[in-house]
């Protein structure tokens, strides 16, 4: 895989199904591919079968495919242009057995993922409604609508105004919408079923279709909080109480037949709220909440899907996001080897869906950013897949292989212009204080010795991971062998690994960082002299802080929309107001000892600092200020910005953008580390 052979990605997402794809039933997913030619993204949604995957809707902006309850009629998003031309997201519906979709929403800012209401009758959105005279909305008493630099000034009092990739908040609430599906006539729905000081997210219907359940901030947003509970929402008239009081967070919500709320989220009792795992919990009627899985071990990625008296969920374990079984009735939280494995493997799955005793899932492989798989339920059952471990073992299972659907990588193999996929294998290493490190190395083609690059995950709450990486395939192709992994810190392998570098970082991360390294570079096929590292967001913040404090193991770094400076991150971030505080504390002498920028004077090797002018994430301040400290001290320092991107231009800017950044990488290592040696 070159850097232009991105348009080859072609990932399923939002798994639906009805019946069963290998008997006459069928599953739906978005597909999306990045178009080099428009600089955009085709979205389109696909019929799958054990046949294969063939387009259904017409659309190239269409996403988010849900199957009513009777299996007759699909909702999913679709762009649509509004008067302006404004492009948004609007909910459609349209008949499975065929017939034209009908747009039954036409919202100011567009509509959220649907949820359909039991009866098959109405769809719940979430939605955006801005301000009068912001977002393209008319001034109060006047057809004028302003220009984004023309908006009257935002007057802010709060420290949750805004974040990475949504933009300001607090003039653009996020409503609940319920619209009403079986009139064909009706005109489409542009206003809002509620009107609550603050945002709603996660609506799920209760099971008589009177009322959903929604997430939102403590106390409807009164003030600033990182805490969520669950509301009662009137399908009727919106009148919002409160229902379930969590201990933290909530990302996902069910409802189950007997009025059992089931959700995902966090716990914030001991006052943390970094480097904290997603549990899977249960709130039965008029009781309080408690939560199924082990804090110290599980963590859970999605929405649970109810299964006869189980939940399904995704569960990140060392590298990989799996399915697993959550007795909804648990008399204790379980531990993850104590929680059946559905789908397994090495593999990371995306979403899923259950249909009677069908599973289809999305899922990324070492071989495919992303393929259709099913798994039969009983068969599922009967196997002896119960493992998972956190303790540096393999966590294969016994569960049955599921069947594949679909080959949406063929192109990748056939049409790319570097064809095929470069070889991942497992890595671990030890650090220096005997913890073992879990990581992959991707290889290039040929004998080698080959130049190694070394790629930092961000978060550090994140995680690399079994699946197909563009960007380890990018740099394989191009002759280099790629070293990732999950130093302390990472995700996936248990509460204590996850929190050990709060108040610490620089120090265990760092030696598992480089402890997995050298374990790649006792290979005789990989050249210990020709070594770069690489990495974004916390990944640039360590190899910021490497370069500065171990930059003799290196021929030169990239640094990419890092944090490089505390003390500014924490008022320029979206979320550096406590995040920074979180993990590296108040102390702004503390932070000054903690920030790359600190040390920057003691780099020597070749530093390229790139960034986003949009970045709310991590501020472009942090690249400026860390690339005027480089130059100021004498380093070869170059610094690349990005225009009109944001945070997550690797993985999701535009098309164009991210081929010139993967042009400008290569180009930066084959100047300091190129692939054939320098005689």
């Amino acid at each position: 895989m070159l850097a232009n052979d991105i348009h080859h990605l072609h990932v399923p997402t939002s798994p639906t199904v009805t019946g069963d794809p290998r008997a006459g039933g069928a599953a739906f997913v978005a597909v999306s591919r990045p178009d080099l030619d428009q600089d955009a993204y085709r979205t389109t949604i696909e019929r799958v079968t054990v046949d294969g995957a063939v387009r259904w809707t017409s659309g190239d902006r269409d996403s988010s495919p849900v199957l009513s309850p009777d299996g007759r009629s699909l909702a999913f998003l679709r762009s649509v242009d509004d008067e302006h031309g404004a492009p948004h997201p609007q909910l459609a519906v349209a008949p499975v057995d065929g017939g034209e979709a009908r747009v039954v929403t036409a919202l100011p800012l567009g509509a959220g993922a649907p949820v359909w209401s039991p009866d098959s009758t109405r769809v719940a959105v979430t939605a955006r409604f801005p301000e009068p005279g912001r977002y393209g909305s008319a001034v109060p008493g006047s057809d004028r609508r302003p220009a984004p630099n023309a908006e009257a000034p935002r007057l802010i009092t709060r420290l949750d105004f805004h974040v990475n990739g949504t933009g300001y908040l607090l003039d653009k609430p996020q409503q609940l919408v319920v619209v009403d599906v079986t009139d064909r006539a009706a005109t489409p729905v542009d206003a809002a079923l509620t009107s609550t000081p603050c945002s709603l997210s996660a609506p799920a219907w209760y099971p008589d279709g009177a009322a959903l359940v929604v997430a939102a901030p403590r106390d409807l947003g009164e003030r600033e909080t990182h805490d969520e509970d669950l509301y009662r929402v009137d399908a009727t008239d919106g009148t919002v109480e409160l229902a379930v009081r969590t201990e933290g967070s909530v990302s996902a919500v069910t409802v189950a037949d007997d009025g059992t709320v089931l959700y995902v989220g966090a716990s914030h009792l001991d006052g943390r709220l970094v480097g904290e795992p997603e549990g899977l919990w249960a709130a039965a009627p008029d009781s309080e909440p408690v939560r199924l899985t082990a804090r110290e071990t599980v963590d859970v990625a999605s929405a649970p899907v109810l299964h006869g008296t189980d939940a399904l969920v995704a569960v990140l374990d060392r590298g990989t996001v799996g399915v697993r079984r959550v007795p909804v009735a648990a008399a204790s939280p379980l531990q993850l080897d104590e929680l059946p494995t559905v789908l397994g493997g090495h593999l990371v799955v995306s979403g899923f869906d259950v249909d009677g005793d069908v599973l289809v899932a999305t899922a990324a492989t070492t071989d495919s950013p992303g393929e259709v798989h099913l798994v039969d339920l009983t068969a599922a059952a009967g196997a002896t897949g119960a493992t998972g471990a956190t303790d540096g073992t393999d966590t294969d299972t016994d569960t049955t292989a599921p069947v594949v659907l679909t080959d949406y990588a063929a192109p990748l193999r056939t049409e790319a212009s570097a064809p095929g996929v470069r070889r991942i294998e497992e890595l671990t290493g030890t650090s220096a204080d005997g913890t073992p490190v879990h990581g992959w190395l991707v290889l290039p083609e040929g004998d080698g010795p080959h130049p190694v690059l070394r790629v930092v995950h961000g978060g550090p709450f994140g995680q690399d991971t079994w699946a197909f990486f563009d960007e380890a395939q990018v740099y394989a192709s191009a002759g280099y062998a790629v070293v990732i992994g999950n130093p302390r810190g990472s995700g996936g392998y248990g509460l204590e690994h996850g929190r050990a570098v709060i108040g610490a970082m620089g120090t265990v991360d760092v030696d598992d960082v480089l402890a997995l390294l050298d374990a790649a570079l006792q290979r005789p096929d990989l050249d210990s002299s020709r070594v770069g590292i690489m990495g974004g967001s916390y990944g640039g913040f360590m190899t910021s802080w490497v370069a500065a404090h171990h930059g003799e193991r290196f021929v030169a770094a990239w640094s990419e929309r890092a944090v490089n400076a505390w003390d500014s991150f924490a008022g320029s971030s979206d979320i550096g107001w406590f995040f920074a505080d979180a993990y590296v504390g108040a102390d702004p002498e503390e932070q000054r000892r903690r920030s790359p920028l600190t040390y920057a004077d003691q780099v020597t090797i070749p530093f390229m600092v790139a960034h986003s002018e949009e970045d709310w994430r991590c501020p472009i301040e942090q690249g400026q200020r860390q690339f005027v400290a480089l130059k100021r001290a004498g380093v070869d320092a170059s610094f690349l910005v990005f225009p009109g991107e944001g945070h997550e231009l690797s993985r999701s800017g535009r098309p164009q953008h991210r081929v010139q950044r993967f042009e400008h990488i290569l180009a930066w290592w084959a100047t300091h580390l190129p692939v054939t040696p320098v005689a």
